[in-house]
């Protein structure tokens, strides 16, 4: 299990360069990880431990038993869960009378499920390195990795402003296209939750407020979601034939130990879901505010960078447009404070003075 899981650090090592926000770092970054690490603890559970144990008082084999209920799923009964434990019933959910049945098949599908929403997770990150095309990491150049010579810096540096100059105002669709993938980041997050509470047959949504409620009390006797979600003992029913050739029924109790692993799982991902929405749902105001009051810009680029004089983001905000604010407020995040104040100072000149001469 250790191994499996080692190969996820890979997502967690520290991006040199920085292009994107941190609350889309986690949105497909953390969450990918997370679901990855869930798809394959259950996969460990179902294909190589053991994921159901069934018993029965005839003479059917165990083996046969317990591959026949894993295959056709188990069932509950909803109108036994309110039952005294003991008394009028043996386990939750599991009563003598034939009722209404509730079938469990889907904890044969978690597994895929927590991969392909995985997936689905890491597709606004795989849009975003598409139309990124490297292109904070070639205008940053290696400045803040120890240049050699004073020339080399200067020259960068030279490199850096030209280029900003030549393209000022033809950064709005690199700008747009990572807003973009932050929304559907956002719509992603709502979908899984829909698809997950439709996997759940409608208990996702009130899941984790009813779990944290009932938490507190006796598991024997409370009748609580993750029991009424993820039963840990279940009911099935297997028909053969007799020595006369008759029809005979056999009923198994069957206990479902990977369960327990299910439900810590959506648990955690009913939290982490829930507070991502939240972060996801303020980041995307942001970045409305920021395409509707362009006058919020240099308030956030004064706020990266407090040591670069008002003036010189007045004049940048006034001549640029959405684009180039984001690229500069990226190229705030890369460079070394000193490096971007001298660029930013430097643009700033060229850019008025390209305005004048053009009057």
């Amino acid at each position: 299990m250790y191994n499996l899981l080692a190969g996820l650090r890979i997502y967690f090592k520290k991006q040199e360069i920085k292009y994107e926000s941190g609350i889309f770092r986690l949105s497909y970054m953390f969450t990918t990880a997370i679901l990855i690490a869930a798809s394959l603890m259950t996969t460990a559970v179902q294909y190589i431990g053991t994921p159901i144990t069934c018993m029965n008082d005839g003479d059917v084999p165990i083996n046969v038993i317990n591959t026949y209920c894993w295959i056709s799923s188990t069932f509950t009964m909803p109108d036994s869960f309110n039952r005294k434990i003991g008394g009028e019933v043996a386990h939750p959910g599991l009563g003598n009378e034939n009722g209404e049945r509730k079938y469990h098949a889907y904890y044969q599908w978690v597994c895929f499920v927590l991969f392909f929403q995985a997936l689905f997770c890491y597709i606004p990150k795989w849009l975003w390195k598409s139309w990124e095309g490297n292109l904070m990491a070639t205008l940053v150049m290696g400045m803040n990795s120890g240049l050699k010579t004073e020339e080399e810096k200067e020259e960068k540096k030279r490199v850096l402003i030209d280029y900003l100059l030549g393209h000022v105002k033809q950064h709005t669709s690199y700008a747009l296209r990572y807003f973009i993938c932050e929304t559907l980041a956002w719509v992603n997050v709502m979908v899984q939750m829909y698809v997950m509470n439709r996997f759940l047959g409608g208990q996702f949504f009130s899941y984790g407020v009813y779990v944290t409620s009932y938490a507190d009390e006796d598991q024997e006797s409370r009748s609580d979601p993750m029991i009424y979600v993820f039963p840990r003992v279940t009911k099935c029913t297997f028909h053969k034939y007799g020595s006369s050739g008759t029809i005979t029924r056999h009923d198994a109790l069957c206990v479902l130990p990977q369960n327990i692993i299910n439900e810590k799982t959506y648990i955690f991902l009913w939290f982490w879901f829930i507070i991502l929405w939240f972060l996801l749902t303020g980041l995307v105001i942001y970045r409305a505010a920021l395409l509707v009051w362009p006058r919020t810009r240099p308030k956030m680029l004064r706020a990266r960078a407090r040591y670069i004089p008002g003036e010189v983001i007045d004049v940048l905000s006034r001549k640029t447009d959405l684009g180039d604010w984001w690229i500069l407020y990226n190229l705030g995040r890369n460079l070394e404070p000193l490096v971007y104040r001298e660029v930013v100072s430097e643009l700033a000149k060229k850019v008025e003075t390209a305005a004048s001469n053009a009057v």
